[in-house]
């Protein structure tokens, strides 16, 4: 029995980005009697059936965006007589769904870490449960990925989770339902064996892949304190403490490692948590900044944030410790106007930020928004090829409307328009170039353009899955783009690195 795990995509870039850690960390929890996974991530290349033999178990990881080319990998690998078993955050929401459509034997919900191999003594045994439930493991539980089975010259950047869960309950966001809102943290020695494992190989730039990097924040102390909750009290304060013994450690790794996180505006506040992020060298962070106005915070349950010029000053005090900032912003809420638009663009650019992503509002699945909107449209929804839009993920891209909330005083198209304009004014070569001096050499400032044209590319097709003839081109250009890409960011790989010592006994700093 051999055990194939497979990543769907339905575009192929040759090149991957950030690489896809639950492979690896499936392998990891795959029995050595099993031997090696064969590992398929079709955002390099396609999937082929032919690899699977009557009794193989093929593992299929999907989520929203990957639902549709992940039933069908699955449909292909049942005809070949494998047994078929589907896990991650979309078979976590809609178990049934795999069964019904995928061709499915078994479903996963929650983490795959412990359970994983019973599922595979099942199907040895031929007695396959329907689903599985992996729940929420503890952090002291997760498995260190099997990086030695990655591909060589691959991607460009690896990928570490150091936490699972994020505190917060945003509106648009499933994690907190799905990996919950009380954090599980790792602790930093089995963080840093990962990191000193990928540097060895030659990988310099590491992803800490984790929900929110910044998981206490000042007015969760505050509140705890205000409770008298003194168990509380102790439980944040020896969070923060992990966070500021884990930035120590990544500190003493070689200096010519980079690190990327994501991270909610609140770290802002922290001016001690973000001189320690600079000494770590965690130079980039995703931040969730989604609107500029105070209206459209409320709407998306972000009220948490700041708007206008306190939003943009909010936002350069992570650059000015040497955090760039990816900010990310959702097009297509209720309270969005025209002007809007022109408004964020503006904003993007005073608050100095490195990147930027514009999406457009999309109800995602296990979501506030996806409850509010499938109930406000109950009546009313609509179909393409027979299936209802509220399970639109199972219609094909190119027929998915552009815009599934209605606006109140927009149409899709011109939300779209808007949007595309935005995304094509940030990323124009003048902007970027001028956004470039962040960087001081050539080759740095050359990685910088390249990266920023990629991410363009492979992101920017907002609103245009009925445009197969600009995605095209897009994935053509990305996938030119990739390869030299990938070779800015490798490193001269270095097999003899060893694991820095543990700083147990270091002081750390609790509260600023």
């Amino acid at each position: 029995m051999r055990v194939h795990l497979i990543n769907p995509s339905d575009v192929a870039f040759g090149i991957g980005v950030i690489t896809p850690r639950w492979l690896y960390v499936l392998a990891a929890a795959t029995p050595r009697e099993y031997g090696d996974p064969l590992i398929t991530d079709e955002t390099l290349e396609q999937f082929r059936p032919e690899t699977v033999q009557p009794g193989d178990v093929v593992g299929i990881g999907i989520h929203t965006a990957n639902v549709f080319r992940g039933l069908q990998v699955g449909k292909m690998a049942r005809e070949r007589g494998a047994y078929v078993v589907y896990g991650g955050i979309h078979a976590t929401l809609y178990p049934d769904e795999p069964h019904e459509l995928g061709h499915a034997h078994a479903v996963v919900k929650g983490d795959g870490d412990a359970v994983w191999a019973k599922v595979l003594e099942d199907c040895r045994n031929g007695t396959p449960q329907r689903v599985y439930d992996g729940g929420r493991v503890s952090a002291d539980r997760f498995l260190r990925a099997r990086w030695d089975l990655l591909p060589e010259k691959s991607y460009m950047w690896a990928s570490v989770q150091t936490v699972r869960g994020c505190p917060k309950h945003c509106s648009f966001c499933s994690v907190w339902r799905t990996d919950g809102q009380k954090p599980r943290m790792r602790t930093s020695d089995p963080v840093i064996e990962e990191i000193v494992q990928l540097r060895r190989r030659g990988f310099r730039f590491i992803a800490l892949a984790d929900d929110n990097f910044y998981p206490v924040s000042f007015t969760d102390l505050e509140l705890a304190r205000k409770q008298n909750n003194t168990e509380r009290v102790a439980e944040l304060e020896y969070l923060r403490a992990e966070r500021f013994r884990l930035m120590e450690r990544l500190a003493e790794l070689p200096a010519d490692m980079i690190f990327f996180t994501q991270i909610t505006m609140e770290a802002a506040e922290d001016p001690v948590f973000l001189e320690a992020m600079r000494k770590a060298r965690i130079k980039g962070a995703l931040v969730g900044v989604e609107a500029v106005t105070p209206e459209g915070l409320k709407s998306v349950y972000k009220d948490f944030n700041l708007a206008g010029d306190k939003l943009a000053e909010r936002l350069r005090t992570f650059k000015q410790h040497g955090v760039h900032v990816l900010g990310s912003f959702i097009f297509g809420l209720s309270t969005d106007r025209a002007e809007t638009f022109d408004a964020t663009a503006a904003l993007a650019k005073m608050a100095n930020l490195t990147f930027a992503q514009f999406v457009m509002m999309t109800p995602f699945p296990g979501t506030v928004d996806f409850q509010r909107w499938e109930k406000e449209q109950s009546a009313t929804i609509g179909e393409v090829q027979g299936v209802p839009l509220n399970r639109y993920w199972l219609i094909p891209g190119h027929l998915r409307p552009k815009l599934y909330t209605p606006h109140p005083t927009m149409s899709p198209d011109e939300i779209r328009m808007r949007t595309q304009r935005v995304w094509d004014d940030f990323y124009s070569f003048k902007a970027i170039w001028a956004r470039a001096d962040c960087v001081k050499s050539i080759k740095s400032r050359l990685a910088f353009v390249l990266i920023s044209k990629l991410y363009r590319q492979m992101y920017a097709n907002t609103g245009i899955a009925t445009d197969s003839a600009r995605r095209k081109s897009a994935n053509r250009w990305a996938r030119w783009i990739a390869k030299p890409c990938r070779l800015l960011f490798q490193g001269k790989p270095m097999p003899e690195l060893r694991v820095p010592s543990s700083s147990e006994g270091s002081s750390l700093p609790i509260l600023s």
